[in-house]
């Protein structure tokens, strides 16, 4: 008997262990109030995995709910300030598509251009980002032309420029390196601000345990391994002593 007795007292840990899991796991059909509360919880805790799975149950279940919008934004403006700017922008969306009235999608479309602009670190990595939040700042800037948030945008636009005008030029030297001419000129032609003054520009300077592998953008520590000739072009390069062969026998 005291056996069993003993056993049972062994086991009730778990047992409630597991009880408490389910529980966690298995919550339903709760009030909408429920569900927003548990989602306030979380981002105070700094929990937002654990928000966004309380928020998809509020979206679930309550998908006519008063308190869908504010909670969209709570979790749009906790992503972003945990640097997690692809979340902050998915729910901005949500926000902008199907809660902002007018008044509130400005100051939505302005977050999600902020979220898009803190997320490049690394303007080298990402020519798409760069440009996607070129083309929303423009879009900001036209619909919105008496906004409080235009220089802010002037401010992230005029960096953005920058960055991809410097992104160029040094996709331009590597297909130079590379003997590529076609594409090094299409790159040079890129570049339609006329008021970018490259020698004016202060690069970006990349920390040395990144600089050892990506140089100042025109060459590398490995560079002197690399042959000095043009026998690194791809089978869709052509080159200019090509064109020009090319050309004199068609004539």
């Amino acid at each position: 008997m005291k056996f069993k007795t003993r056993i049972i007292i062994s086991l009730l840990p778990l047992t409630l262990l597991f009880t408490g899991c389910s529980k966690t796991v298995e919550e339903y059909n709760k009030p909408a109030m429920y569900w927003y509360s548990k989602i306030v919880e979380n981002v105070s805790d700094g929990d937002l995995e654990r928000a966004d799975s309380y928020y998809s149950s509020l979206q679930g279940e309550h998908i006519g709910s008063p308190l869908l919008p504010e909670a969209t934004m709570i979790l749009a403006i906790a992503h972003m300030q945990q640097e997690e700017y692809l979340l902050s922008e998915h729910f901005l969306d949500e926000y902008i598509k199907r809660y902002a009235t007018p008044n509130e999608k400005e100051e939505a479309e302005f977050l999600k251009i902020k979220a898009k602009y803190k997320a490049l670190p690394n303007p080298r990595r990402d020519q798409v980002l760069i440009e996607e939040a070129i083309k929303e700042g423009e879009a900001f800037k036209s619909n919105y032309q008496n906004s409080m948030y235009v220089e802010i945008v002037n401010t992230m636009l005029t960096r953005l420029y920058l960055a991809q005008f410097v992104l160029n030029e040094e996709i331009t030297d590597l297909y130079d390196r590379l003997d590529k001419p076609k594409s090094a000129t299409y790159y040079r032609g890129v570049n339609p601000q006329p008021w970018i003054v490259s020698k004016d520009i202060n690069r970006a300077i990349a920390p040395w345990y990144r600089a050892w592998f990506e140089g100042d953008g025109t060459s590398s520590w490995y560079a002197f391994m690399i042959p000095d000739t043009k026998s690194v072009v791809s089978r869709n390069s052509i080159s200019e002593d090509m064109n020009e062969t090319n050309s004199s026998e068609n004539k």
